[in-house]
């Protein structure tokens, strides 16, 4: 056939397909996973949905080479066809200047285009946009019309009991905070065989903790409710009241492990609530709210939703608010439903959170306020099924294909994820980004820095900081780095700032030199962290501020001040395992360096004497 170039009105499916497979140079026999020859051979054929998938494909480089190039030839075409997610691809790529011109105004179009096609994810962006005010004029009602459309249209999608499994790992945590373990973090392979070696021994904790992320598909393993219903039976027929409820759960809901049986639900249910399990009460609960295996009885429900919440489980708290809003066998009560609610919201139930948000939305019991109901609606929608893409973006930075895991984390920084806009930034810092020239590198990198700041993220604050002493992506500017670090020791009381910050004083840059306010803001930073590391750089930095005042104090001829100056029991006390570990290190290296002196001293014996033999 005859190839016929984008935008001709000859232009076909497969003929736009078979010039992107050209000019990406790819074949059907080159590609590894049988799915994708048969994508490839589909869009070739003329398949407009395998075509579109295939420009993904190669935007996120998803088992095919990634090649911008040929994506946009395929996704100008489908764009031109009125494709609302071919629009939104097409607007990241503008928004990031990736194989295009950077030109954000362009692509605020693209995502306004693909917003009105019903593309739920150009309307995230866009009401991300309109509630940071990033290239449109900040706009909170906006924000909260796109923010409320999305979230009313996957709220039913939500797991009202579990939540929604999101697994956002933090590339930042190791500088975040180093003695931290991530809930989100990818469950090690070693552990995950070391946690199966437990479980099968009888281990309760492994059996009931496997179960649980084989239910919900936790910590990078697969959904598999068989492997669930294994471990929750092992542990239960222990006397396991949690491994009980959620075997009842299993049965309220319904799988292939576990058909839906309310009876067998109730008994189970009933076994863990008689230990005094809270999720064993609110499953009751449930039942009685419901109608399954029981009689409707608002009554019991509340009861046992009452003595859920009493232990702390979330899910009750959230149904007595419901209970109180609708008026279900109590007096409608906005005031009860408000606490409820907002107490579930903070413990992250994503149906708390959508119902309060649909409270300060509509002014219903509470004040209306667009701020915290965009916040609340944000939320929400974060538990999407686009948050899936955090995965094989952590895989792909993981097995090195740093592209296309960046190209991934840029689409969620777009979303508004922070911590994806954090994740992104880093590997920008890493200058091992092909798609992106040098030049681009560092102010798109400070971009992200700041829209995570913007957020709340301390490291990203600390980061501006740093883009502003060094002149990284902007110019050189130390009063703008001083207010950066500044805002990070006072609102997240950050080591690493407030050591900055005294750097930054003690030394005159971008703000009065103050020594005795350096010195302070030192100390404050070795009591805001453990680590070993920051108390002993701030313990060198509060003695060389003792020895320089014992140096002046000598230029003054003022012995006896200086020395009550210096003080070195209130300098050296406090730190003296710092101290001694220096001593240590000293006498080491003095030790060392006898040793490579005297070798050193022989070998030239040795070579004398063989010269002179």
């Amino acid at each position: 056939m005859v190839l016929q170039l984008p935008g001709s009105p000859m232009c076909s499916i497969t003929g736009i397909t078979i010039l992107a497979a050209q000019t990406v140079e790819i074949s059907v026999n080159t590609l590894g996973e049988s799915a994708y020859i048969a994508l490839a051979n589909s869009a070739a054929k003329g398949n407009k949905k395998a075509a579109e998938t295939m420009a993904f494909a190669l935007v996120f480089g998803d088992n095919f080479p990634q090649n911008i190039t040929a994506a946009k030839i395929l996704l100008d075409f489908f764009a031109e066809q009125g494709s609302s997610k071919a629009q939104r691809a097409l607007g990241l790529l503008s928004s990031f200047g990736i194989g295009v011109d950077h030109n954000q105004a362009k692509a605020v179009v693209y995502y306004t285009f693909g917003g009105l096609g019903g593309d739920l994810v150009s309307q995230l962006i866009l009401g991300y946009k309109y509630w940071s005010g990033i290239n449109v004029h900040k706009n909170c009602e906006a924000a909260l019309l796109h923010y409320r459309n999305v979230a009313v249209k996957i709220i039913d999608k939500l797991d009202s009991d579990e939540g929604f499994p999101v697994e956002k790992v933090r590339l930042t945590m190791n500088l975040e905070n180093p003695n931290t373990n991530d809930e989100n973090e990818i469950m090690d392979w070693d552990i995950y065989q070391y946690s199966k070696f437990q479980a099968a021994r009888g281990n309760i904790n492994a059996q009931v903790a496997l179960g649980v992320f084989h239910y919900t598909g936790r910590r990078g393993l697969k959904q598999d409710h068989f492997k669930a219903h294994y471990y929750f039976l092992k542990a239960a027929d222990a006397g396991n009241a949690n491994a009980l409820a959620l075997l009842g759960m299993m049965y309220l809901k319904g799988s292939p492990a576990a058909p839906q049986n309310y009876h067998t639900a109730l008994r189970y249910f009933t076994l863990s609530a008689y230990r005094g399990n809270p999720r064993g009460l609110y499953g009751l609960g449930l039942l009685y709210l419901q109608g399954k295996g029981v009689t409707v009885n608002y009554g019991e429900a509340f009861r046992y939703f009452n003595k859920s919440a009493v232990k702390g489980w979330t899910s009750a708290k959230f149904q007595l608010g419901i209970m109180y809003y609708n008026g279900l066998g109590i007096t409608k009560d906005y005031k009860n439903a408000y606490r409820y609610l907002h107490i579930a919201s903070r413990g992250r139930h994503p149906l708390a959170s959508f119902n309060l948000a649909q409270m300060y939305a509509k002014g219903t019991g509470v004040l209306r306020s667009c701020q915290k109901a965009v916040q609340l609606y944000k939320n929400v929608c974060e538990l999407g099924i686009w948050s899936e893409m955090f995965l094989p973006a952590y895989y792909a930075y993981r097995r090195g294909d740093i592209d296309s895991s960046l190209i991934q984390y840029l689409l969620l920084a777009e979303i508004g994820y922070e911590s994806a806009q954090s994740n992104a930034a880093y590997i920008l810092e890493s200058q091992r980004v092909n798609i992106f020239s040098k030049d681009h590198i560092y102010p798109l990198a400070l971009l992200l820095w700041k829209r995570a700041a913007a957020q709340g993220n301390a490291l990203a604050r600390i980061k501006i900081g740093d883009y502003y002493f060094y002149g990284h992506g902007t110019e050189r500017d130390l009063i703008a780095a001083t207010t950066q670090y500044s805002l990070a020791a006072n609102e997240h009381q950050s080591a690493q700032a407030l050591f900055n910050l005294g750097y930054m004083i003690e030394h005159g840059l971008g703000i009065d030199k103050d020594i005795p306010l350096a010195r302070k803001l030192y100390a404050l930073a070795a009591r805001a962290s453990p680590e070993a590391t920051i108390a002993f750089f701030v313990f060198f930095a509060i003695l060389k501020l003792d020895i320089l005042q014992f140096f002046r104090s000598l230029q003054l001829f003022n012995i006896t001040d200086a020395m009550e100056t210096l003080n070195i029991t209130k300098t050296l006390l406090p730190y003296w395992d710092v101290v001694l570990i220096t001593l240590i290190a000293a006498l080491l290296l003095i030790l060392l360096g006898n040793r490579l002196f005297r070798n050193y001293v022989w070998h030239l014996v040795l070579l004398f004497c063989t010269s002179n033999f």
